[in-house]
């Protein structure tokens, strides 16, 4: 097989992405579907059937689960060996976490425990460090938290308050404050906490339970993911060590704002997990209820809903582990030093903060959709706790809020997109130039979704004449417009999930030949026949607010001409979709 190419981040917006250069799920090696299976088999053995005990959250029980886990070697997939991990790729860790992701409350306690709960000593530890906490994580014996948000401090991390003092005699730090919605935080034996040292200093340090000066408030009474532990941290002349110091004094924002990177993008495939295992649900619920003497999955409403769920988690899959095989590709080709550097390895996976922002909002929101239309699917039953569907739409509530809302990354991924362009780290100017001129032939191409294809370039096209008008006009207060930045996010997202679904349906045709790959071309059709109008819908909505009484008759018929693409026969791939979600009784793919 050809390397891949390694893409900068955001790339995609601005060029044709090859096919070669994308990995998609129908290339898994035997290695990592071993992984995949045996998480999988630990979640349907251990937690997919019992919710109910998993949110009486029971310490002993979680502590169980949690040293079943490390004995898979689930909780370290890709620490180093040396740590008591199993030095596997980021695509392995994304398999695990999205097998976690249909284990109900206790995906989000490992998801923690596996991410921010390890990673902040991971990355930036010292050796002393590591080898006294990551093999008692990696076993399950120590159960990990971050905790970052205070009272005041929520998306704004950097105006935290709680503080730390050095001792007279140099040997502590005197921490206090109060940390609150700390995942993991009743049971945490080790635990990343953040303060500015001498009011202005931010700085991580690692505490452990048992510390003097730490305390824990009750758990809190949650929407969702109620088997989950979510407490306040309290800290009132905590006495820390000075050698707890995490990396350097003053440099707690590196940590936090780089392990929130790798959280958004780990999180797209936990969605993907809940999203597999609703569409096996309903499937299943769909062809055991009867009304009008027929089972509902005979309905065709009802088997439009299982469709898109299909569609949903097609694109969500695509652009998951499409992300997490370009960071490890770039992890990779950092040399052996870089590679023990936490420092080095955040630039690294930073460079993809866009596309870890984007698969966040995407996953979660897909997540959303997907459970929200089985609460429907169940009918009166979804509205009842003994039934699934309640259950699964309070649990991925909190996705939208988890590793910064999804407004915070909308601002993210739109406003590093610019900060690139302005500072030409990539050509985005010149493919505006390109774009303006953009001519498409649809008789062009090998005829395997050509169409689609060119239905991509022109909503990248669209997207990038948007964004030079509305950066034009609004210039420096662009980074003040949040409705604009949100619009461009997500027509960003957009563009990225029909890219990687159109990308993925491309290589099963390469492979498998174009006959096997039509439920491929199915979904991904859909999609972007659904995304098309939307986009350009968007578009439109930036363009009238920033007129300010130009004439912007020009900027419109272009993207009106556009966005004149061939309709999508949606109706009926939905059908053929729908046909294979009921055969198989699960996600088809």
């Amino acid at each position: 097989m050809e390397k891949r190419t390694i893409p900068q981040g955001g790339e995609f917006l601005i060029r044709q992405t090859r096919l070669e250069d994308v990995f998609i799920p129908e290339e898994l090696t035997n290695e990592q579907k071993m992984v995949h299976k045996a998480a999988l088999d630990f979640v349907n053995k251990e937690l997919a059937e019992n919710a109910e005990l998993i949110e009486e959250k029971n310490q002993d029980q979680v502590r169980k689960w949690f040293a079943m886990a490390g004995e898979l070697g689930l909780n370290a997939i890709d620490f180093p060996e040396e740590y008591g991990g199993e030095s596997m790729d980021k695509i392995c860790a994304c398999l695990v976490t999205e097998a976690m992701g249909g284990g109900h409350s206790f995906g989000a306690s490992h998801t923690c425990q596996t991410g921010i709960g390890s990673l902040p000593i991971l990355l930036y530890g010292n050796e002393a460090q590591k080898q006294k906490y990551l093999p008692k994580l990696a076993s399950g014996e120590w159960i990990g938290a971050y905790c970052l948000t205070e009272a005041g401090s929520g998306s704004d991390a950097l105006a935290a308050k709680a503080s730390a003092t050095l001792s007279e005699d140099g040997k502590h730090f005197l921490l206090n404050g109060e940390k609150i919605y700390v995942t993991n935080g009743g049971w945490a034996d080790v635990l990343t906490v953040f303060a500015k040292v001498d009011g202005e200093k931010f700085t991580a340090f690692i505490l452990e339970k048992g510390m003097e000066g730490l305390s824990r408030g009750p758990e809190e009474d949650k929407l969702g993911i109620r088997g989950s532990s979510t407490v306040s941290i309290i800290l009132k002349d905590c006495k820390v060590p000075v050698e707890n110091v995490l990396y350097e004094i003053g440099q707690g924002h590196k940590i936090a704002f780089n392990v929130l990177n790798i959280g958004r993008y780990k999180l797209a495939p936990a969605c993907l997990g809940g999203m597999k295992r609703a569409i096996a649900v309903s499937t299943h619920y769909a062809l055991e209820r009867e009304q009008f003497g027929r089972k509902i999955a005979e309905f065709g409403l009802i088997r439009e809903k299982l469709a898109q769920m299909a569609v949903d988690a097609y694109v969500a899959e695509s652009m998951a582990y499409r992300l997490a095989a370009a960071i490890n590709d770039k992890l990779e080709a950092l040399t052996d030093e870089e590679k023990q550097s936490g420092e080095a390895v955040s630039r690294a996976i930073e460079d993809y903060s866009i596309e870890c922002s984007l698969v966040k909002v995407a996953g979660s929101e897909l997540l959303d959709r997907t459970v929200d239309e089985m609460v429907q699917l169940f009918g009166g039953a979804g509205y009842i706790a003994d039934y699934p569907a309640e259950r699964a739409y309070r649990d991925s509530r909190i996705n939208r809020i988890f590793e910064g809302t999804n407004e915070i990354n909308r601002m993210l991924a739109a406003g590093n997109f610019l900060k690139r362009a302005v500072a030409d780290k990539l050509p985005v100017f010149a493919a505006v130039e390109k774009a303006k001129s953009l001519e498409l032939n649809d008789e062009a191409g090998d005829g395997f979704l050509s169409v689609q294809v060119n239905t991509l370039e022109a909503c990248k096209a669209i997207f990038l004449v948007t964004l030079a008008e509305a950066a034009t006009r609004l210039t420096t207060r662009i980074a003040q417009e949040q409705e604009v930045l949100g619009l461009l996010a997500d027509m960003m997202i957009r563009i990225y999930l029909m890219d990687s679904a159109l990308v993925r349906a491309g290589k099963a045709a390469a492979s498998k030949g174009v006959g096997k790959a039509q439920l491929h071309a199915a979904a991904a059709k859909v999609y972007v026949g659904q995304s098309l109008p939307e986009l350009a819908s968007m578009a439109k909505q930036i363009l009238a607010y920033i007129a300010g009484g130009d004439n912007l008759a020009p900027v419109f018929s272009m993207v009106g001409k556009l966005a004149s693409r061939p309709q999508e026969n949606i109706v009926g791939l939905k059908q053929l979709l729908a046909g294979k979600v009921i055969k198989a009784k699960r996600y088809p793919f």
